[in-house]
């Protein structure tokens, strides 16, 4: 680390100094009128960084003052975004900076996943407010730690799983909640993309240089030391273990967000047989899989498939198929349809015509103005979290696991339980 960075020791004593003041200052502190303009950090601006920024850009009396990433090109990017809504945000590379601003109401983290918690966690600590996306954590463990310090530290978090700000999701959840469906006993959950809908084949590209510009040891951050490979940066991260969970937990946590907010959450059990059968390039996540949970009262089962794109019930590349004793609903992020036994037309169906993202957004800003909870709080994302890191889990290890939902535990299986955290490389750790 270079000694022009803030010392980790000096920055941690700063931010539980900084939440300190704000407990004993009391909960009126940080309320927001409804004109307030309300300043924004934004650290990670990568592809769906960028994309917050220019939705950001939508919302009504808010400012970006502050972007940062470790990629000076991310940065150019991500500057000319802002430009476009007025704003001239100041650039940082080290994430420390933006948050030990002091004129900052809230902190976007939009990082790769394995540098999702450490940055949330001490913006919470220093006084903001947060929007991380999903998933909340790398790990259960870390999911733990985010919901933990954002009921400590009485700091509003929103999980980036804006479909829950979206009506049709919302109207699905009613009649399903209301009964309308009858008792449920089985909901299936699928994604099915080729590989070149998600970003082509990686590849097999030799370890190299970091590009210009790049500080690689501040992008590897907590995860293993290793020399840059083009493969594992930017989006190809996504499909590693060392900083993401595959496309499982990346998208599936989508799916799994609207079941647990549909059904529940009630996991016991759950078993994942799959690998790499078609892609043979550097990932080390499966390109084909299937995940069977025992949910107590009905069996949730997903399946993911990266090899030739095929899709259900006609166009359907992703969603969730609830059936109950009195019907059937299917739902992806265009639309939903209910049907009635076996009959092949929908008896009550609805399209999706919103904005997904600046729902979201909007929701958020609201809540920062109101201190009412957000649509998807620290929990909410926390509990969204569990099918997705369960079911790698179980994959990871080649057998099915029990999972003690109240203890948040793995019983009797070592292995297994190892794997709900993770090793950190030092200087980082939580």
């Amino acid at each position: 680390m270079s000694a022009k960075r803030i010392s980790r020791r000096t920055f941690i004593e700063s931010s539980l100094s900084t939440a300190a003041a704000i407990s004993a200052a009391g909960p009126a502190l940080g309320v927001l009128g409804a004109n307030d303009r309300i300043r924004v950090g934004v650290i990670g601006t990568g592809g769906r960084g960028n994309a917050h920024i220019n939705s950001l850009g939508k919302q009504k009396n808010v400012e970006i003052v502050a972007i940062c990433d470790v990629d000076d090109a991310q940065l150019d990017r991500a500057s000319k975004s802002t430009e476009k809504s007025g704003g001239k945000p100041q650039r940082f590379k080290d994430f420390r900076h933006v948050i030990d601003r002091k004129d900052l109401d809230a902190v976007f983290v939009t990082t790769c996943c394995h540098w999702h918690a450490i940055p949330a966690i001490a913006a919470m600590k220093a006084g903001k407010d947060v929007y991380l996306e999903k998933p909340a954590g790398h790990t259960i463990h870390e999911g733990r730690l985010i919901a933990d310090t954002a009921k400590q530290t009485d700091r509003l978090v929103q999980i980036g799983l804006q479909q829950r700000s979206v009506p049709h999701w919302q109207h699905a959840v009613e009649r399903i909640k209301a009964g309308e469906l009858g008792r449920i006993t089985a909901v299936h959950a699928w994604n099915g993309w080729a590989a070149k809908e998600m970003g082509g084949e990686l590849g097999n590209p030799p370890d190299s240089d970091p590009p210009p510009g790049v500080d690689y040891d501040m992008w590897l951050g907590p995860a293993p030391k290793r020399r840059f490979n083009p493969a594992r940066f930017h989006f190809g991260f996504y499909f590693f273990f060392d900083y993401s969970s595959g496309m499982i937990n990346a998208w599936g946590i989508h799916l799994f967000d609207v079941i647990m907010w549909a059904m529940g959450y009630n996991i016991k059990s759950v078993a994942t047989s799959g690998g790499i059968y078609v892609l043979k390039d550097a990932r080390d996540t499966p390109d084909t899989a299937h995940a069977v949970f025992d949910c107590g009262d009905y069996v949730l089962d997903y399946s993911l498939s990266h090899t030739n794109g095929w899709r259900r019930f006609g166009d359907m590349d992703h969603g969730i198929e609830f059936v109950g004793t009195q019907g059937v609903l299917q739902i992806n992020r265009k639309e939903f349809n209910m049907f009635h036994g076996r009959e092949s037309k929908p008896y009550y169906g609805e399209k999706n015509t919103s904005d997904d993202t600046v729902l979201h957004q909007a929701n958020f800003f609201d809540c920062m103005r109101s201190r009412k909870p957000t649509n998807v709080d620290a929990l909410a994302g926390h509990v969204a979290a569990m099918p997705g890191y369960l079911a790698i889990i179980s994959y990871r290890v080649g057998r099915g696991i029990r999972w003690d939902a109240k203890g948040e535990t793995i019983p009797g299986d070592a292995e297994a339980a190892r794997l709900l955290t993770k090793e950190y490389r030092e200087p980082w750790h939580l």
